[in-house]
């Protein structure tokens, strides 16, 4: 009985490179130099591992009078352009020096090349990682790579310990309020004033929500132009450098720089920090004004009063009927409304009211009667001014101008019916169109 004949094997096609280096220039004019003879060498070593696969690539990668300690080469470049590409599996050197005298730049070339999928062959040293002999020799030499990384990195933080210790300033983003001379902090004297306010603010309301409100009314950014937020502030809040100090793992030390806010402001500041955001969060909300406080009447004529309760940390505010007060539930057939339910219905109707021709002609009336100089035009553009504006306002002063337009929001079964206050709506013109409103934001 014959045997089936055995299959052949595949062998798959690697595609090698080969790698020429030269660190002088001294002999590179001769007919034969020294890197014809290692691309000789490598082209004889890969026709010897045909069987395997192996196929030259014609393009040669050559650097010549450049020296082994920099990756700063022309024919390297191309090289690791290629392989990024796709275009080589094995790099070809006569010795490991040829490619980098460096044990930390040949890690990263050996990243780069493991990156691609690509092996590494010394002809002239026994080392090919296409074998495990030669992956443990790699092994051991990135050992060594990594712990001479790791001992510099060493050096550099016990150094930057030091210096923090010493209160230098150790380079990266300069806190807001100081600019960088002579690698010192320096007090920037025109930022450093908006610091000290938004220190000062927060004591007064102390509410970072609240605060980033009033910052972005104001126009202040960060240097690099963004939007100051609130996680922003309470950063800066915590920066013990406007105190004059140098902070290293947790520790403070005395810095070189001076200080922007004095040590009785920062305590103050940070007793308020110290309390549950949730609380100051709760608190800010119970002081927010009520927006229709004496405007909101029920179906039977009876006034609504705000009132709010806590469940736990939450807080919820509600408009209560005062016949229900005096009388109990059931006594009033809108007995408790959510205050930020009704409120935001009353702002809706607003806005729409304000895109409204005839609302415009009785706006630019009123404000006429004081100021003769105010057109219809300008009267439309105050009333559009205010529709994007108006969640910029503080609450207070939107609680103002819901006083100002509006005389009576009656609350009933069937909906919203409000009248308006046309000298309210012109007076209101008239102090956007003077800028009274956008500064008081």
């Amino acid at each position: 009985m014959t045997k089936p004949p055995e299959k052949s094997k595949v062998v798959r096609k690697l595609r090698c490179a080969v790698y020429t280096r030269k660190s002088s220039e001294e002999g590179l004019e001769q007919e034969f130099n020294s890197l014809h003879a290692q691309r000789e060498a490598c082209e004889a070593y890969i026709a010897s591992q045909r069987s395997e696969g192996w196929v030259l690539v014609r393009d040669h990668y050559n650097d010549g009078g450049i020296s082994g300690g920099t990756l700063e080469r022309p024919g390297l470049k191309r090289l690791l352009e290629d392989i990024e590409d796709g275009l080589v599996d094995v790099v070809v050197v006569y010795k490991i020096d040829r490619l980098s005298r460096s044990l930390a730049d040949f890690a990263k070339l050996v990243e780069v090349f493991d990156r691609n999928g690509v092996t590494f062959v010394s002809v002239t040293q026994s080392f090919n990682t296409t074998t495990s002999m030669g992956r443990l020799t790699l092994n051991i030499l990135l050992s060594f790579a990594q712990f001479e990384r790791e001992v510099t990195a060493e050096r550099i933080r016990d150094k930057v310990a030091a210096s923090r210790k010493k209160g230098m300033w150790m380079g990266g983003v300069p806190p807001y309020g100081y600019r960088v001379e002579n690698r010192k902090l320096v007090v920037d004297e025109e930022a450093a004033a908006h610091v000290r306010w938004i220190f000062a603010r927060f004591l007064e309301i102390g509410s970072c929500t609240e605060l980033a409100r009033e910052v972005g009314a104001r126009g202040i950014r960060t240097p690099r132009g963004n939007r100051i937020d609130k996680k922003y502030i309470y950063r800066m809040l915590s920066n013990r450098a406007y105190i004059g100090e140098a902070v290293h793992k947790g520790d403070s030390y005395p810095g070189e720089h001076d200080a922007i806010i004095n040590q009785k402001t920062w305590d103050r500041v940070h007793a308020i920090l110290q309390e549950s955001p949730r609380k100051r969060a709760a608190r800010t909300r119970a002081e927010t004004p009520a927006l229709l406080k004496g405007l909101l009447f029920g179906p039977d004529g009876a006034a609504f009063s705000p009132t709010h309760t806590r469940k736990g940390d939450r807080l919820y505010r509600y408009y209560v009927s005062q016949t229900v007060l005096k009388h109990g539930a059931g006594s009033c057939p809108v007995g408790r409304v959510p205050a930020g339910e009704i409120e935001a219905a009353v702002i809706d109707q607003l806005r729409a009211v304000f895109r409204q021709p005839e609302i415009v002609a009785g706006t630019w009336k009123a404000a006429r009667a004081h100021a003769d100089d105010v057109s219809e035009a300008d009267a439309r553009a105050a009333l559009q001014q205010l529709d994007p504006l108006w969640d910029e306002l503080f609450p207070a002063e939107q609680a103002r101008i819901v006083t100002l337009l509006v005389e009576r929001v009656d609350i009933g079964a069937n909906g919203l019916n409000f009248r308006l206050r046309m000298d309210g709506l012109g007076g209101l013109a008239r102090e956007m169109l003077a800028g009274g409103t956008g500064e008081a934001a």
